[in-house]
This record gives structure tokens, C-alpha cells and sequence, in this order.
């Protein structure tokens, strides 16, 4: 045999058929259109709007199990006996929502793709003065779009500490608003307030943008380089100084992102923070909660008619009017059999109520939170659990801690009372972030 080397002639390829390989590069995520259009009014002059969305933490810690159906009888059944079957049903779904928070319910964590938005109100002009401006974030509480807090936020912004606020966003979970319309197809059937405070931790680590600039950002937001990502974990902001306003449900995913990033926050505004120690009274107000969401009406003929009848129904008889208005513009889409219907499905709303065990960790858990946040509760009186146990609540973290109660107002206290809501915000930014120059103006 010969050791000498050769090569291998040219030979073509035999017939053969063909069989699809597959690729082995990742496929790029697909960026799904906003169902709202771009809006083109603003809600002060001085500031610029515009929608972004960015994506979600993935996997989730929630398993991708199917949405529950809740029987198409019980809203044709009088209304004692619905809420009783309604019940039955809500205390199961508690019942499974225990069993996850104790890392009993089995299935593999959702991987498919979810979007979360957020609107941004930029200030056009740059401030007069070398300080860094306030970046306020705000989160609504369940069953509510991020436009709720327009017309609260048009009162703080028209204010004098309007001129230390450069930049506001405001936040939309997975199954809220134009993202319960976005997501529809990859929701599961359990949610969890834990992947809410992971989505929020994620825009504040990785897609806030350095600093705020009224030049246009993209609606996929960019994600920031990984550095500036590992630098804001442990030294915060470079360019912002952060305030965020969270009202029930988004003051209790807001304090558990703050308990875990403390670096990212100036000052926490929680505005009846649904964080309890009692399990019995909070399984209880969920179930209440619940109940209302699943036995609520969802679809109307028009806007038009939808606004009427809220205006005659006692649970928004005390809203103010401006909050109702946004709420049906924002709040309903229109269906595809004609009419419209609310964003949010009223099993997503409910799936969102019984998240019970996160309320009762993060109650444990306050007393832990950073000092160096400034703390300022807003709160109703006497509130749903009483005077006494509110005491308790807005005194679990006791430094560098402040509160205000509004004793004409239910826990909807950014439904009810938006200008009130703003004057406080207002003298709480000017208390602690004003700065000679912008006293002098008072």
C-alpha cells in the first residue's frame, strides 16, 4: 500500500431528496404592533408622549398551564347564587396559587414570549439648571392601564414640582391593558406578582435608558449594555434619580423589586399597598375582589354607552370624572363582533386578585427595606383592615418613613382623588428633592 498522499477526484453529488434541515441560529423575536395607535395629544405641553414596549423576563416562574374557564351560566343566574358558585371557584384557584408559592404545583416554567409597555411623558425643553431631574415610575393597580394615572399626573406635572421632574414612565404588567390584547395567545392561567416585580426590575435594569433625553426612542426599546446594567445593581443611576409611585397591587411588585435592586431607588410612594399580615383577611378581600371581576360586565355597544353606565353604577359613582373617562378610553377596545369590551379579560383581572402569598412575603419582608429609600405612604381611612393594623402596616419600616391619610376616600385613592393624590406627591417632591432655586419660585 502506498504512503504516499493524494486527494479524492471530483465526483457530482447522486440525486437525492431534499429534506428541510433545520436551522441552528435562533430566531429572532418577533416585535408584535401596539394595539392603541400612537397618540398624538400629550398630556401637558411641556412633555412629549410615546409608547414603548420591551420583553419580558423569560422563563417565567410561573408554569404555562391553560386559563380557567369560568361556566357561561353564572352571569344568567341571580346574583346571590353567582356570587356563591363564583366563590367555590375563586377559593380553588387560591387554594392552587398557595400550592405554587410553596413550590407544590408541577410543570415546566413558561418560555413563551410576553411584552411588556410603558408609556414615557418626556420633558421637551431641557431644565434650566446643571442639577439631575426626578425620573418618576408608575405602576396601577390590577385591572388597571397605564393612562390611569393621567389625570393625576397633569395636576402634579402643571405644579410647581412639575419643573424637578424630567421624565415619567408609566407601567404595564403582562396581562394588563393594550398588553392583555398583545399577550392574549401566551398568557397562562396562573400570575403571579413575583414575575411582575421581575419585569419591572428588568426595564429599570436593562432597557431604562441612561438618561433622559426628548430625543424619539424606539418602540422596542434597546436593552442597555450589560455593564451599565451590572453598574446601576450596585451603584444605582448615573444620570436619574428615581421615584416611584405604586398603587395597590403595583406599590406591593414595586416594594418587592425595591427589597432586591435598593440601589435603583431615590424614594418609594406607596399608595395602599396591598402588603398584609393577617392570611385569613387577605384571602378574604381577595376573594371579595375576585368575585367582583368575575361576575362584572364586560362588553358594551359603544364607549359612549359604557360611560353612561359607569357614571350610574355605585362602584364608580365616587370616581373623579376625568379618571372614568380615561378609564373608558383606555381601559376598553373595540370587538370584533362589533361594540367594545374591556382590555383586560375579567379572568386575567381575577388570576391577578388571587395572588395571595406575595402580599404576606412582602409584609415579612418590609421592615428590611433600604433606608437610604425614602419611604411615604398614602393611605384611605380606616382603610379594609382598620386603624390598627394600618398603623402597624405604614410603621413596618419606620425610618426615614412618612405617611398621609385622606379620610374621604376608599382604597381606589388614584381613582377618587387624583388631584388630591398629586398635591401630596407634590409636596413630597419639593420636601425632598426641591432645590434652593426652585424653593425661591414658591
Amino acid at each position: 500500500m502506498s504512503t504516499k498522499a493524494c486527494s479524492v477526484t471530483h465526483k457530482p453529488a447522486p440525486h437525492w431528496v431534499p429534506i428541510s434541515p433545520r436551522s441552528v441560529m435562533p430566531t429572532p423575536l418577533r416585535i408584535p404592533s401596539l394595539p392603541s395607535p400612537p397618540r398624538q395629544d400629550t398630556i401637558h405641553v411641556d412633555y412629549m408622549l410615546s409608547t414603548h414596549i420591551i420583553p419580558t423576563v423569560l422563563p417565567r416562574l410561573v408554569p404555562d398551564i391553560p386559563i380557567p374557564k369560568i361556566p357561561t351560566y353564572i352571569n344568567s343566574i341571580p346574583a346571590s347564587e353567582r356570587r356563591k358558585q363564583a366563590t367555590t371557584i375563586i377559593r380553588e384557584l387560591i387554594e392552587r396559587q398557595m400550592c405554587f408559592a410553596q413550590g407544590k404545583l408541577t410543570g415546566d416554567r413558561s418560555k413563551k414570549p410576553l411584552w411588556n409597555s410603558v408609556n414615557r411623558y418626556v420633558r421637551v425643553h431641557r431644565r434650566d439648571t446643571l442639577e439631575t431631574g426626578l425620573t418618576l415610575f408608575l405602576v396601577p393597580a390590577t385591572g388597571f392601564p397605564k393612562e390611569i394615572w393621567e389625570p393625576m399626573l397633569r395636576s402634579l406635572l402643571d405644579s410647581t414640582s412639575g419643573l424637578l421632574v424630567d421624565e415619567v414612565w408609566s407601567w404595564e404588567a403582562v396581562n394588563h391593558g393594550d398588553l392583555a390584547l398583545v399577550n392574549a395567545e401566551s398568557l397562562s392561567g396562573i400570575f403571579d406578582w413575583h414575575d411582575d416585580a421581575r419585569d419591572i426590575a428588568n426595564f429599570l435594569l436593562n432597557y431604562l435608558p441612561e438618561e433622559s433625553s426628548p430625543a424619539p426612542l424606539p418602540t422596542c426599546l434597546v436593552h442597555v449594555p450589560e455593564a451599565t446594567s451590572d453598574t446601576r445593581k450596585e451603584l444605582g443611576y448615573h444620570c436619574r434619580r428615581l421615584v416611584v409611585v405604586g398603587h395597590s397591587f403595583g406599590g406591593t411588585s414595586l416594594t418587592l423589586a425595591a427589597l432586591n435592586f435598593l440601589k435603583l431607588f431615590s424614594s418609594l410612594i406607596l399608595v395602599d399597598a396591598v402588603i398584609l399580615a393577617d392570611k385569613t383577611r387577605t384571602v378574604e378581600e381577595a376573594v371579595r375582589f375576585t368575585v367582583n371581576a368575575f361576575t362584572r360586565r364586560s362588553f358594551w355597544s359603544s364607549r359612549e354607552e359604557a360611560l353612561s353606565l359607569f357614571k350610574q353604577s355605585p362602584f364608580f359613582a365616587s370616581w373623579h370624572p376625568e379618571v372614568l373617562k380615561t378609564y373608558v378610553d383606555h381601559g376598553l377596545t373595540v370587538d370584533a363582533a362589533g361594540g367594545v369590551r374591556l382590555k383586560m379579560t375579567t379572568i386575567q383581572e381575577g388570576l391577578s386578585y388571587v395572588s395571595v402569598p406575595i402580599c404576606i412575603e412582602v409584609w415579612e419582608l418590609l421592615e428590611k427595606l433600604d433606608e437610604n429609600i425614602t419611604l411615604r405612604w398614602v393611605m384611605p381611612s380606616p382603610g379594609f383592615l382598620g386603624e390598627e393594623k394600618t398603623r402597624v402596616r405604614i410603621w413596618r419600616r419606620p425610618t426615614n418613613a412618612s405617611n398621609v391619610v385622606f379620610p374621604f376616600v376608599g382604597h381606589l385613592i388614584v381613582q377618587e382623588a387624583p388631584i388630591e393624590l398629586a398635591q401630596d406627591i407634590t409636596t413630597f417632591l419639593l420636601r425632598n428633592y426641591g432645590s434652593p432655586q426652585i424653593k425661591a419660585v414658591l
